[in-house]
């Protein structure tokens, strides 16, 4: 397999394929830039001249979501990051949003990523990030790594923010269902207060239209199925597209955007192993010990036939 022209917004873009399936991942934030099964395109996607949309497809590292105006403690002492959500103040998707991964190992149907956050101010560790894309016939597999070089523990969560949808459905017609019991919610600048009970539009278990909702909100208390975590889009003729995690990834955030480029709706569905602000909070951050690595898989798994 051979890399497509690096010239474009979101770096090199890698194609893989297996069976009727084709996946394209672009270096910039190791992103998943489109999976399309039968011709059915099954994530959202951006144009050669942008950068992804809405994050559509980025991994993120070392924290998922929002840090509260950038800043949390550690031993003591207060760290500052970047503001990068200057709307409302926050640092936004952890700190590999804006780099180019190298290339490990590239196949016909997987390519390996990899990434170095090196020591700034606001986060002082040196890590790195693997990003592996599996594609067969019937699924994507994507396993992230990450890996302590520093020489103190480093405080880390991880997740991915892909979008998805059945192409020839229109998303507002597609149902979402989500088995989660309880929400997070939130203050004006998007950052958890507490967890409520889920009610109401944020009441998923049993399926809701996404005309009807309009939300970004995170879950928790995730009910698996054989020991992992599915969240899945159906449409009105029984077919569907699962997001799957690992028990790991024991945290969902569901984003309906109404601005995502030439689609009335758009929902992001977004696996996490910590919610927002867990660098505050510490409620899902683990700390890695120097030299100690983590690893977490998710995936999405279609039933279009």
């Amino acid at each position: 397999m051979i890399p497509e022209t690096p010239a474009l917004a979101s770096g090199t873009n890698y194609t893989l394929r297996a069976g009727s399936s084709t996946v394209v991942v672009a270096s910039l934030a190791a992103a998943l830039r489109s999976y399309e099964q039968d011709g059915v395109a099954l994530t959202e996607t951006w144009g050669d001249d942008d950068i992804p949309a809405g994050g559509a497809g980025i991994m993120l590292a070392p924290w998922p979501n929002r840090v509260a105006h950038g800043r949390w403690s550690l031993n003591g002492t207060q760290q500052q990051l970047d503001i990068t959500e200057p709307s409302r103040g926050n640092a936004i998707h952890g700190l590999l949003r804006n780099t180019g991964y190298q290339s490990l190992d590239v196949g016909d149907s997987h390519v390996v990523l990899q990434a170095e956050i090196f020591p700034q101010h606001g986060y002082p560790f040196h890590l790195l990030h693997r990003v592996t894309y599996e594609l067969t016939a019937d699924q994507l597999r994507v396993t992230q790594e990450l890996t302590n070089l520093s020489a103190a523990p480093a405080p880390f969560a991880l997740g991915a923010h892909p979008y998805l949808k059945i192409s020839d459905v229109p998303t507002q017609e597609l149902t979402i269902t989500v088995r989660a019991g309880r929400m997070f919610l939130t203050d004006e600048s998007a950052i958890p207060t507490g967890t409520a009970e889920v009610s109401g539009q944020h009441d998923l278990r049993s399926g809701r239209r996404i005309g009807d909702i309009a939300f970004d909100t995170a879950f928790t208390g995730l009910d698996p199925v054989d020991g992992r975590f599915e969240h899945v889009l159906s449409a009105p003729d029984g077919r569907r597209v699962t997001l799957w995690a690992d028990a790991s990834f024991s945290y969902a955030h569901v984003y309906v955007s109404t601005s995502y480029p030439g689609v009335a709706k758009a929902v992001a569905i977004e696996p996490m192993t910590a919610p927002a602000d867990a660098l505050n909070s510490g409620e899902g951050l683990r700390w890695l010990d120097p030299g100690a690595s983590f690893s977490a898989g998710w995936g999405i798994l279609p039933a279009l036939r």
